[in-house]
């Protein structure tokens, strides 16, 4: 089975390359340059209309949008034990921190970090407010040390990446319940892999 990565480095692709580790299957990128418009191009946008990465072609599928990436390959390779089976009462949490990153954790951090001239209403906003999406994700990593508890899986591929670039940038706040959960990200050897991989591809590029 072909796998092909559509991969900008440091971008959003970055989650799905971690993901790519973690499962330990052969992939192939097709690496893309955002200075040179590449991800804009013809050829690019009849693979992604949207002008985006990731996209990831397994076989002739074309899979667009992180979360659902990395739930796509979570269950394409089972034997990587990333995703709780269809059936297992897990699955429901599981899908549901998955999808919370993209649709509550990222665009929180967005508005914080690109204000508004007034605030909508919070009714408007799909993720509440803030400080909301930070309390949840707090209790939900405490007392880890996964979200699921002892069973890591893609969901903690995609919150933990946003938690990290978050840090990282000073867009999420240092809190004490993030810390340790962070730390155990960073020593798992896929995502020392693959940043180390990007860390070369940058390099190369530059």
């Amino acid at each position: 089975m072909a796998l092909t990565l559509y991969h900008i480095a440091p971008s959003r692709s970055s989650i799905v390359r971690w993901m790519l580790e973690e499962i330990g299957a052969p992939y192939a990128l097709h690496v893309l340059s955002m200075d040179k418009g590449e991800n804009r191009a013809p050829d690019y946008l009849a693979v992604n209309p949207m002008g985006k990465v990731p996209a990831l072609d397994h076989d002739g599928v074309v899979i667009t949008e992180v979360s659902a990436i990395c739930c796509y390959l979570a269950d394409a390779f089972p034997q990587a034990g990333l995703a709780p089976a269809i059936g297992d009462p897990r699955r429901g949490p599981y899908l549901k921190w998955l999808f919370f990153g993209p649709s509550c954790i990222e665009p929180a951090i967005i508005d914080r970090a690109f204000g508004r001239a007034k605030e909508p209403p919070r009714g408007t906003l799909g993720y509440g407010e803030f400080d909301t999406v930070m309390d949840v994700v707090a209790a939900a990593v405490t007392p880890g040390p996964y979200l699921l508890g002892d069973a890591f899986t893609a969901a903690d591929v995609v919150v933990g990446s946003q938690l990290r670039w978050g840090m990282m940038f000073g867009l999420i706040p240092q809190r004490p319940e993030f810390l340790p959960y962070v730390e155990r990200l960073n020593a798992r050897p896929a995502l020392q892999r693959a940043t180390a991989l990007d860390a070369a591809l940058k390099d190369k590029a530059g």
